[in-house]
Formats: C-alpha cells, structure tokens, sequence
C-alpha cells in the first residue's frame, strides 16, 4: 500500500465530517502557473499501474491508478451495456400448465445465464429480425418436463421431492439441441448450458407439464439486462487514511472499533510500552467518518480518498471469465476511439476547401 506521506496532496480528496473537498482533478495545462501539466504519451506510460489483486473466473479485483474517472468510468458502463453475450430471446411455448403464466416464465428463462466454448460464442454471427434464424446466430434450447406422482412414494410421505417425480422445474432440464456449425462451435465438454443447473424456474404437481422451444441470440446489455455479461462492476477510490500524531492505550483501541475490521492495527509503542494505533490495510475502509464524530481524535486523524487509484470489482455472470470481460471492454474503448478519430479525419477533409477555390475570407465576405 503507498505511503499517505508520499502521496502527492493534490491528488487526494479530502473527507470532513460534513463536506468533502478537492474532488476536481487539476493536471491539466494552465491551472497552476509555471507547471507543465500538458499530456503525454511517455508521461502516461510511467504513472498508469494496474494490479490484480483477485482473478478467479467469476469475481476479479484490480487497481486501476494514473487514470481520470471518465476513463474508469467507460470501462465499467462498457462491461454492464457493450460486451456482448448470449441469452434467451424468443420463448415458443407448446404446452404450459403450471400456475407460472407463459410471459412470466419467458421472462425468467431470458434472465437465465448461459456458458459454453467461448471460441463457439465468439464465433457466432448476430441475429437480425425479420430473417429466418440459422446455424450461425440462433441456439435452439428445450425444456419439456411432465410431473407425475411416484408409485413407490409411501402413503404418509409429504416431502415433494419423494412424493412425486420432476415436482421442481430448475435450469438444468434445459437441453441444448446443437444445429449446423454448432455441433463443431459446441461439442462437449462445450455445449451451451446454464452457468448454475441449480436456478428454480417452476413448481409442478402431477397433471401439469411445460414443452417449450427457446431461440438464443447475441445481444448487449443496452437492449436487456439479461444481455449483460456481469453481475455487477464496480469501483472505488483508494481510501486513505493518516494518523497525524500517535494514539495510544485506551484511545488506540476505541480508534480500532471506529473502523470496520483490518483496517486499524495495535502495536507497541517502543517509548511507553502502551498499545498504539497503526493502519494496517486502508483498503477495507468503508469511509464511514466514524472516526470524525469523536472530539477525542480531532486533529489527530485525517481521512481522504485518492482521486486517480480506482479498486475495480467485476463479478461475471458465467458466460466469460471476469478478467476476460475487462479486456474485451478495453477493445470496445479502443474501437469507439478509432471510430471517433476517423470521423474527425473525415471532418478535416471537409473543412479544406479544394483546389482553385475562392479564398476563404472573400467567400466569407461574399
């Protein structure tokens, strides 16, 4: 963890108990007199840091340092609306007579979550309306489940489970039926299948049964949420905080219940031998201001936030590892900046007037 010390002061965010102050970036040209704060390639390269912290397939945990909240903040609107995924869309119902209305049980198939071979998901093609779906841009899933009772089910039984066969309709009775190219895209262990077989869709009872088709297409999380490939993502700003003067004994250990656990630590205090308050990991603060109730500690703790040091948090739905969703919205960034500089370039080629035409301050006069 950096130094509070070594933390350049114009980079924190002050917390006061009732305001907070310096939120606005100032590293822009002109702002202080005598400083080049002009940007640069090289100058961006030396302070821009990214370390992971936690990268398991569905939850990530990274720092993002050297870079403005618009940037952070791109990325994480990109991650929820802009990386694609598949998802039910189309739901053909040939029999429902459970009590879960048709549109309902739609709506919960469409928030289901889907995995397979990524090369495979990569692959397909999006689906337009109006054109009949193919092998190329539509997965065909199945559900068709019948409750019946159990004949070796014993009279007193009342546990459903036992009582009676497929009582519970979960999403693991999807059945994926490849079509095409996707029995290469999705060969086993491959297939397409929900990321958790456990998710409850319906209750049955004997005499009623659901058979229905469902269509799979891309989409991104702009058009629906069930698009979108993550649970959440996240971020926040590094918190930082400075114990000014040494605090021992009794208010050491009342400073420790101030924050939430790990933050604050106890340690020894060389010259009196009491317990003395030391931070130990700021990053578990949830900036609560607890601390700035307290007269006991006025002027000897002092709490903030650095502005460009974003803790980044993004847990996948399954479909994607979480690290390779972060990627992917880095590419999509990329390709909005590419777009953008191709239409100023076409910009510019308007704005020259061609050859042997009038000259500009006449034809403005004129």
């Amino acid at each position: 963890m950096p130094n509070p010390d070594d933390i350049d002061p114009r980079r924190v965010v002050g917390i006061h108990p009732e305001i907070v102050t310096n939120v606005t970036s100032t590293d822009f040209p002109g702002h202080w007199p005598g400083e080049d704060h002009s940007w640069s390639i090289k100058k961006f390269r030396r302070n821009f840091q990214i370390n992971f912290l936690k990268n398991e397939p569905l939850t990530a945990e990274f720092d993002l340092i050297g870079i403005d909240a618009a940037i952070a903040n791109a990325f994480r609107r990109i991650l929820l609306a802009e990386v694609p995924t598949l998802a039910i869309e189309t739901v053909y119902v040939a029999n429902n007579t459970s009590i879960v209305q048709d549109e309902v049980l739609a709506q919960r198939l469409g928030l289901v979550p889907l995995k397979g071979n990524k090369k495979g998901l990569r692959a397909m093609g999006w689906y337009q309306k109006g054109n009949p779906p193919t092998d190329k841009d539509t997965v065909v899933l199945n559900l068709k489940v019948a409750c019946e009772r159990n004949p070796r089910a014993s009279k007193t039984e009342t546990d459903p489970e036992k009582l009676f066969i497929n009582p519970h309709v979960y999403a693991r009775h999807l059945v994926f039926n490849p079509i095409g190219l996707q029995t290469t895209w999705f060969a086993p262990p491959g297939e397409i299948r929900p990321t958790n077989p456990d998710i409850l869709l319906a209750k049955l009872r004997p005499g009623q049964e659901i058979d229905i088709e469902m269509h799979c297409v891309k989409g991104i999380g702009k058009d629906h949420a069930k698009f979108s490939p993550v649970a959440t993502a996240s971020y926040r700003l590094l918190p930082l905080i400075k114990i000014k003067e040494p605090i021992l004994g009794e208010d050491a250990r009342f400073l420790q219940k101030c924050f939430p656990k790990g933050v604050i630590g106890l340690e020894k205090d060389a010259e009196t031998g009491h317990d003395k308050a030391v931070v130990v990991d700021p990053r578990r603060d949830t900036v609560s201001r607890e601390v700035l109730r307290h007269d006991r500690f006025k002027g000897k703790v002092e709490l903030g936030r650095v502005r460009d040091h974003f803790i980044f948090s993004v847990e996948s739905t399954g479909q994607f590892d979480s690290d390779e969703l972060f990627i992917q919205a880095i590419k999509i960034l990329k390709l909005k900046c590419l777009r953008l500089y191709k239409k100023c370039e076409g910009l510019a080629k308007l704005a020259v007037p061609p050859a042997g035409a009038a000259d500009g301050g006449d034809a403005m006069e004129e």
